[in-house]
């Protein structure tokens, strides 16, 4: 791909997005907000290697990942003022903005997808399990993590299809990292569970 003259070729795309989320997981695993900010760094590597293979769909998801990025890290932000008694916020009104854009971008790609090219029919899935999984994410919730597997195995799937290799391996080593993931915040639950 072509950038302001400058020639990227899609395998540096590739390792530059991947780096960024491997780095993004090490911080989720702590629930820090660090995490925001290194996942919403891939996106740019991944949108442009995307928009450069006609992907159309998972180029769209890496805005659709920007915007609950943005929308997550201001919560999460949140959240921390209210557990030291600087601020209440209305919960239920940020909460039901991640909903609502959540089935808007859910409608949106419904109608733009041509569910005649069964490689579409995959990356829709892989949009549709990914917003299930950013919207617990931005919760906290432990269930999250088993949610990316399965994004992980469909994404595998796909770049395998499209040749993307280091996606392709990528998507074990997330899957990975997100079993670990998925045990420490269960882990963290029951200690919340023990302590109420």
């Amino acid at each position: 791909m072509n950038l302001f003259g400058l020639n990227l070729p899609p395998l540096a795309l590739d390792l530059a997005g991947g780096l960024c989320v491997l780095v993004s997981l090490y911080y989720l695993w702590g629930k820090a907000s660090t995490y925001w900010h290194w996942s919403n760094a891939s996106l740019l590597p991944y949108f442009l290697l995307f928009l450069a293979g006609g992907q159309w769909m998972l180029a769209g998801l890496q805005v659709t990942y920007l915007l609950f990025g943005i929308h997550g890290l201001y919560l999460w932000h949140l959240e921390a003022r209210r557990a030291r008694g600087e601020i209440r916020f209305n919960e239920a009104g940020w909460y039901g903005v991640t909903w609502a854009a959540s089935l808007l971008i859910f409608a949106y790609t419904v109608v733009l997808t041509d569910f005649g090219d069964m490689w579409n029919g995959v990356q829709f899935a892989a949009v549709t399990l990914a917003l299930i999984a950013n919207f617990a994410t931005t919760r906290r919730w432990a269930w999250s993590w088993p949610v990316w597997v399965a994004v992980n195995a469909v994404q595998a799937v796909f770049f395998w299809h499209t040749q993307y290799w280091v996606l392709f391996a990528l998507q074990f080593i997330l899957a990975g990292m997100s079993v670990y993931g998925w045990s420490r915040w269960k882990q963290d639950e029951a200690r919340e569970v023990a302590f109420a």
